[in-house]
């Protein structure tokens, strides 16, 4: 059991790197291509949109023909994806790269998240979760950083490769560690017996609130990460590598979360864990509506992740209660809400920057973020088992 656990680990560390590689590149390739920063900045939603809509087949997927394949299959297509923006000759190729990445992205972490709920107890799961959290989002914050620091001195097709070897790599190690394992038998695909698990999920009430809060955050906090580089380019700091620390910094925010989640569990509930989580979350959003120096943005950032994670832990371990037989596909669910959010983000954010310009826009999604926190500790409580 546990190697498998630090292999699903591991995986999810190397294809998170993707998720946030593009950010703190935006200004770069949107000189590169002469397309405007705000379009850039889309490739975020590129990457978010089908990561999100690949979810209602990917989990199902898992629970039909085996969770660890689907893994193993999503590592290859995503070393794929890296080879085609290795390759991309103009920006509409570099967007295919990363709907194909955000697909593949897709059925790695999210199904790894159904793993660790089959082995590892409803009582440790928190835990165990935050621990699967550390690995995630450990590769979300060197994806960032790396991408910027990287960028000041290679051009920005060399980080795509730079990536493709390292999934690749991740890819082998994986495929020689899981030969042969399964979690259960694989069974005929169906689509009476995915319906079914859909029903089973949604017969729950408590997934409305898990997905739309999950929705929210998406939007409300991940939906700003493409425009940090512009925001840090509108006060005249114009080096990658600097964005790349501050985007860095978020998930770094949900290490201390991992390394704390041990202590705070036994003495903090789950309502007061995510009220506590929103509360943080919003006060740094408010905050970095006054654009400080990038220093105060780094900071930020980390408090600004270290409430996210808190809040967003709470949530997944009541999602994975949702429907205990059809777990993959109540991951998928999840998944499916918190990238569709991650995908409007973008867009909202630029209406908003356009309309109403950043510092308000960002008040509202402060306000946003703690009325998620709230009401979902109202509605959810501590309550942990399934329906």
């Amino acid at each position: 059991m546990n190697r498998i656990l630090v292999v699903v680990a591991f995986a999810s560390f190397v294809a998170s790197l993707f998720i946030r590689m593009i950010d703190p590149l935006v200004p770069q390739v949107a000189a590169h291509f002469a397309v405007e920063p705000r379009t850039a900045a889309l490739l975020g939603t590129a990457f978010a949109l089908p990561w999100a809509m690949m979810q209602p087949v990917l989990g199902p997927l898992g629970d039909l023909i085996g969770k660890t394949r689907v893994i193993l299959v999503c590592m290859a297509v995503l070393f794929a994806s890296a080879v085609v923006g290795t390759l991309a000759t103009s920006f509409p190729l570099l967007v295919a790269s990363r709907v194909i990445a955000g697909a593949a992205a897709g059925g790695v972490f999210p199904v790894s998240l159904a793993v660790y709920g089959d082995l590892v107890p409803v009582e440790r799961r928190q835990i165990g979760m935050g621990r699967l959290l550390t690995a995630s989002i450990s590769g979300t914050l060197m994806g960032a950083a790396a991408a910027g620091i990287l960028a000041d001195f290679i051009p920005w097709r060399g980080i795509f490769l730079i990536y493709g070897l390292a999934i690749l790599t991740a890819l082998i190690g994986a495929a020689r560690a899981l030969r042969g394992v399964a979690l259960s038998a694989p069974r005929r695909v169906q689509v009476g017996a995915i319906a079914a698990n859909y029903r089973q999920v949604w017969s729950n009430p408590r997934s409305k609130i898990c997905y739309g809060a999950v929705f929210l955050e998406g939007v409300a906090l991940v939906g700003l990460f493409p425009f940090v580089a512009v925001l840090l380019v509108s006060i005249g700091e114009t080096r990658a590598s600097i964005a790349g620390l501050v985007l860095a910094a978020f998930p770094l925010g949900g290490v201390f979360y991992s390394l704390m989640v041990g202590k705070l569990v036994p003495r903090f509930s789950t309502s007061t864990l995510m009220i506590g989580g929103g509360l943080v979350a919003a006060a740094a959003l408010v905050v970095e509506a006054m654009v400080p120096p990038w220093q105060a943005q780094l900071l930020l950032f980390l408090v600004m992740g270290l409430g996210f994670f808190t809040l967003h832990a709470c949530i997944l371990v009541h999602m994975t209660e949702l429907a205990p037989a059809a777990r993959g596909t109540a991951v998928a669910g999840h998944a499916l809400a918190y990238f569709t959010g991650q995908a409007v983000g973008p867009v909202v954010y630029g209406i908003g920057f356009a309309a109403i310009g950043p510092s308000a826009t960002l008040i509202v999604a402060a306000a946003t973020i703690g009325l998620v926190g709230y009401f979902t500790a109202r509605l959810l409580g501590g309550r942990q088992t399934a329906k």
